[in-house]
């Protein structure tokens, strides 16, 4: 089976750290191999962008660099750090004249970007061995309803990501799906969650959320499954902001992808940092028996 370089991101790594837990639990249940390197920031996609884009086509080549010298893809698992990835080998791809400059920069500490690695996203990862996933489920969660936020950067720009339809996702849904677990369909799928938004206009942000939230739970769903770190703490963090804001009742249970599929496979919810949600799960839990 090949063998990964794994991208966790600043994210993951610094505020939420059970889900790269959880990640690596389940990559060794279902035999994904993964090894490290010695990455820096992807940079993040909406931030070093925005102010230099030559910047960002550097640091990010360097990244690609690592996995090139060993001749490894890289998985990544998050959004953010994918697209940039994807991003930077997208214009470096498409620019002689970019790529030219970016090898200048790299050339001072001994580096060259070639474009050989592939790097990819760990729902397409999970996709591509789904097979191995539902033979290493030993507990179906028929009792949960599941409602999906694949998030903004796994599927636009849609020419560099090449992972789902941006208006009518489907992947995050069809992993779901194999636990057992009951898909619900929302109005608002596609709907950003507002956490890049937030950032600047938290209003804008709140209202954003507010939308996502008030379609998920009119749809019914006892929890909201995401693959995206960003989108992970703005549906966990500002839950209970938005209940005072609004005079409202916000409190469904979130979970990464990976988290979902690790109770799926009978890992303990102890081992892989349930408890560390600002969103308590225990209403999740006890659907599926836990």
């Amino acid at each position: 089976m090949t063998e990964y370089k794994m991208f966790e991101g600043c994210t993951i790594g610094n505020r939420i750290p059970f889900i790269e837990a959880a990640s690596r639990k389940v990559f060794e249940k279902v035999g994904i191999t993964t090894s490290e390197a010695p990455f820096a920031c992807c940079p993040d996609p909406t931030g070093m962008k925005s102010f230099d884009n030559d910047v960002w086509l550097a640091m990010g080549a360097f990244n690609l660099c690592l996995a090139e010298a060993e001749g490894k893809p890289i998985v990544s698992l998050c959004n953010g750090c994918t697209n940039t990835l994807r991003g930077v080998q997208h214009q470096l791809k498409h620019d002689s004249h970019l790529k030219e400059k970016v090898n200048k920069q790299l050339e001072k500490i001994g580096k060259e970007y070639k474009g050989s690695v592939e790097v990819k996203h760990f729902v397409d990862v999970i996709k591509e061995n789904l097979d191995s996933v539902k033979g290493a489920l030993t507990k179906q969660l028929s009792g949960l309803k599941v409602a999906c936020h694949p998030g903004c950067h796994y599927m636009r720009p849609a020419e560099w990501m090449e992972a789902d339809d941006p208006l009518r996702p489907e992947n995050l849904k069809n992993i779901v799906a194999a636990t057992g677990a009951t898909v619900v369909d929302y109005d608002e799928l596609a709907l950003c969650c507002g956490s890049a938004v937030s950032n600047a206009y938290e209003e804008y942000g709140d209202q954003i959320l507010k939308k996502k939230l008030d379609s998920i739970s009119k749809a019914g769903a006892d929890v909201i499954v995401v693959n995206c770190p960003a989108c992970f703490q703005q549906f966990d963090t500002k839950q209970r902001d938005l209940s005072k804001k609004f005079d409202a009742n916000y409190d469904i249970p979130v979970l990464y992808l990976t988290e979902l599929l690790a109770l799926g496979m009978g890992i303990n919810p102890d081992e892989i940092g349930l408890k560390f949600h600002r969103v308590r799960v225990k209403s999740a839990l006890e659907k599926i028996g836990l």
